[in-house]
């Protein structure tokens, strides 16, 4: 049932990521350069819903937080490799998923890289594991227990501060 779940999720958010344009090439080079704010905000308003929507079910008993721990040195590199690909294709890897099933077939040359680059992850993993990934490994840490408070504290004042700066760039017409 867990599968059919996912299913249903992904094409609900694949619709999404299609109503609001940002599987558009335009959009994503306009955020790229800082141009046009469209997949900020969509991204945003997603991890915002999603935050309130985790720890809800978390509190309802009904799911429960399985923490990855922190690891700056394969964060810093997933990030690069992530941006560079990001900036080389002009899709993240969800956006390129969604243009392909949209029938965009310059999304297959970063699916074909995405399939490339898991294969030579893989093969590169155990000499990852004894260098960059014990590098600034801070255990399975959350924002909520570093600061010692209520998590919903948290979660209040990161949905406030999105809020706002979502107005702003409204605001600014980006």
């Amino acid at each position: 049932m867990e599968l059919w779940y996912g299913l249903i999720t992904g094409i609900g958010f694949g619709v999404l990521l299609q109503r609001a344009e940002v599987i558009r090439f335009d959009r994503q080079i306009g955020a790229l350069l800082l141009k046009d704010m469209t997949i900020v905000k969509f991204m945003l308003s997603t991890i915002l819903v999603g935050m309130v929507g985790v720890y809800l079910l978390v509190d309802l008993g009904l799911a429960k937080l399985s923490l990855k721990p922190l690891i700056l040195g394969g964060n810093v590199l997933g990030g690069l490799i992530f941006g560079v690909g990001w900036a080389l294709l002009g899709y993240c890897p969800g956006t390129a998923g969604a243009a392909l099933g949209e029938g965009r077939v310059d999304a297959l040359a970063g699916m074909a890289g995405m399939l490339l680059g898991a294969a030579v992850f893989a093969e590169a993993y155990p000499a990852l594991k004894a260098s960059v990934l014990t590098w600034g490994d801070y255990g399975k840490v959350t924002l909520p227990g570093l600061l010692g408070v209520w998590h919903w504290a948290v979660i209040a004042a990161f949905v406030a501060g999105g809020v706002l700066l979502l107005r702003f760039i409204e605001r600014k017409g980006l």
